[in-house]
């Protein structure tokens, strides 16, 4: 895919949040790739498989919670450059049980830059179907995005 033309420190911090994300120590427990596809706009990438299943034999909404918050937080966070985001709240839809493949969770940004920003996304799954969708609210921390291991590139 081609990506289009950003300001260098936007491609910088873009990648630099990507590292940000490979970082985290859940992701090992829930592997996922992400990607900042542009200001505003992240994909997360992962696979369904029996180990994130509830009891009724498909995919836990805690998979589903996780990639969208993450989608729809990453999106957000392309729109600030110093500071780590929180999620205050987040609204969930569970649209379609997904078992087994490939889900693909966009994310977009929505409003705010200053101190709080919304973010949405949805996850679409092996056949195209959207499963789910999400809005969260994203408040600025003090926590510089500098200090994290990933974001500096330690």
């Amino acid at each position: 895919m081609t990506r289009p033309e950003q300001p260098a420190g936007a491609e910088i911090h873009y990648r630099a949040l990507e590292r940000l994300y490979r970082a985290a120590p859940v992701n090992v427990l829930f592997p996922s790739r992400l990607e900042i596809v542009g200001e505003g706009r992240s994909r997360l990438t992962f696979d369904v498989t029996p180990d994130v299943y509830h009891a009724a034999g498909a995919a836990h909404g805690t998979i589903y919670f996780k990639m969208l918050d993450d989608a729809a937080f990453y999106a957000a966070n392309t729109l600030v450059t110093d500071r780590f985001l929180l999620t205050t709240s987040f609204n969930l839809h569970f649209t379609k049980p997904v078992r087994a493949g490939q889900v693909i969770a966009e994310g977009r940004w929505i409003s705010g830059r200053k101190r709080v920003l919304v973010g949405e996304a949805r996850l679409i799954d092996s056949e195209g179907d959207e499963i789910g969708r999400g809005t969260g609210t994203f408040m600025r921390s003090r926590i510089p995005l500098s200090g994290l291991p990933g974001y500096s590139g330690l």
